[in-house]
């Protein structure tokens, strides 16, 4: 037996991956990583009486290329004498109905499917080939994008999936480098085709691989994978950690409906409030989660700094947490004494107007590079139109609404900035402001604009906002 199956069987008995007699489905694409996968694990299924089975799923993104992947993981599995089973989308036109980029529609419909034969075929265990080279590049990823440490953790060796938790995700050449698969295929013979995508650098997961790896190895870190994954491998356990923590503490408080309840020998007695940060933070978080809400950094601390207090999620709706850590939501219609009136406006086009009651409001992109504000331009305002996204709500002042205004480190309450201003009460609620498509208001009417969606060096393109209001 070669070192690379030696290694790779004893990593699959050390953290109980695959045990005898499972059946088995390797999603294979065709690359080297998949298709070494594929051999090592059929080379190692006699000895374990695994039955082996094979996934291919055609994206339809590279036209005759992504055909011919399909055809090479044929004549693979049957070389193997092994069944396969392909399935195939418009990955293109699922990308463009549902909102979402080329690649996160290709990884969701690839999940359908790999779920959906696993459960036909009554297989519990999805075999992936993702390797070391893959969570370093994730690591990345995910700290450019101000993940916690549950995403910086990476993935996990088992997990279920994404779609149906019964079926186990299995990752067992977490321990393996790239170019060690690529060594076992050229020892081996093994077939396999280059994506020609992986090289192209308009991906970010791409640049990372080919700019800003190297970078770092080359003048600070040359053994940087092996850093990045003992630091992965930390912060998942302290991640753990804190999660089994607050799911203690939500059982013990009764809220099993709310969070996922894992074995754990820690048992939380203190209040909301005396618990650590990291495991206030997952309580909110999974309590978030489970309501079926989009989750961020921000909403999280203002939920856990302002006990009782509304703090509005999108149009319809607010959060608020009471003393004992339990959060609530409420649909703001049901609070008095709140204009609710509200217009979405679509920032389609170059230029545009929105009339919204009082409200006249001109708008227009503007691309150039170098962008100039004339001193004659009155009640006129600029914001990062790639921030912003592509539809805006305009409405008026909610319970819970928070608000950074350009200068300060963090967003307040903004009843609190108008009681600063001195604005009077029955005033407040004329006001109207502008919504993102995040949900984060970027506009406050006779205030100053939003720190997030400023101008800064890196803006592309620029929203030019110009308010017209008679009352």
């Amino acid at each position: 037996m070669s070192d690379f199956l030696q290694r790779l069987e004893n990593k699959i008995q050390s953290r109980s991956l695959l045990p005898r007699g499972q059946k088995i489905l390797v999603a294979v694409s065709g690359g080297a990583d998949s298709m070494v996968l594929l051999h090592a694990l059929n080379s190692l299924a006699g000895k374990f009486r695994w039955k082996v089975s094979v996934a291919h799923f055609n994206h339809q993104l590279r036209g005759r290329s992504s055909d011919a992947d399909e055809r090479l993981v044929r004549k693979a599995a049957a070389g193997l004498k092994l069944s396969v089973i392909v399935g195939t989308a418009d990955v293109k036109r699922f990308a463009k109905k549902s909102r979402l980029s080329i690649e996160m529609a290709a990884r969701n419909l690839r999940h359908e499917f790999l779920a959906r034969i696993a459960r036909e075929r009554k297989i519990s265990t999805v075999a992936l080939a993702h390797h070391a080279d893959d969570q370093v590049e994730l690591f990345f990823l995910r700290l450019l994008r101000g993940a916690g440490g549950e995403g910086l953790a990476g993935m996990k060796w088992r997990a279920p999936s994404p779609v149906d938790r019964k079926v186990k995700l299995v990752r067992s050449l977490l321990d393996f480098s790239r170019e060690e698969l690529r060594e076992f295929a050229r020892e081996n013979k093994i077939r396999f085709r280059e994506d020609a995508t992986n090289f192209s650098l308009d991906a970010k997961r791409s640049r990372i691989r080919y700019e800003l790896l190297p970078l770092i190895r080359k003048h600070y870190q040359p053994g940087l994978s092996k850093t990045v994954l003992r630091l992965m491998e930390i912060t998942g356990a302290e991640a753990d950690f804190a999660g089994e923590a607050a799911a203690e503490f939500c059982r013990r408080r009764g809220d099993e409906s709310q969070i996922e309840i894992l074995e754990t020998p820690y048992v939380v007695s203190y209040g909301f409030d005396k618990l650590p940060l990291a495991v206030q933070r997952r309580v909110l978080q999974s309590q978030l989660v489970s309501l079926g809400l989009t989750v961020d950094f921000d909403l999280i601390e203002l939920l856990r700094q302002s006990a009782n207090t509304m703090i509005s999620v999108g149009s319809d709706f607010s959060v608020s947490r009471n003393d004992a850590g339990k959060v609530k939501l409420q649909k703001i219609s049901a609070v008095a004494g709140f204009n609710q009136n509200e217009l979405a406006v679509n920032l389609a086009g170059r230029m545009g107007k929105a009339v919204f009651e009082a409200a006249c409001l001109n708008w227009k992109f503007d691309a150039h590079k170098k962008f100039k504000r004339s001193r004659n331009e009155t009640n006129c305002e600029f914001f990062d139109v790639d921030k912003i996204g592509s539809q805006i709500t305009l409405r008026h002042w909610r319970p819970g609404d928070f608000f950074q205004p350009i200068g300060l480190k963090s967003a307040v309450k903004l009843q609190d900035l108008f009681t600063n201003a001195k604005i009077p009460r029955d005033r407040r609620h004329e006001l109207i402001v502008a919504e993102a498509a995040s949900g984060e208001i970027f506009w406050v009417e006779g205030l100053r604009i939003s720190e997030k969606f400023k101008l800064t060096a890196g803006t592309k393109r620029r929203l030019v906002w110009r308010a017209s209001i008679r009352r």
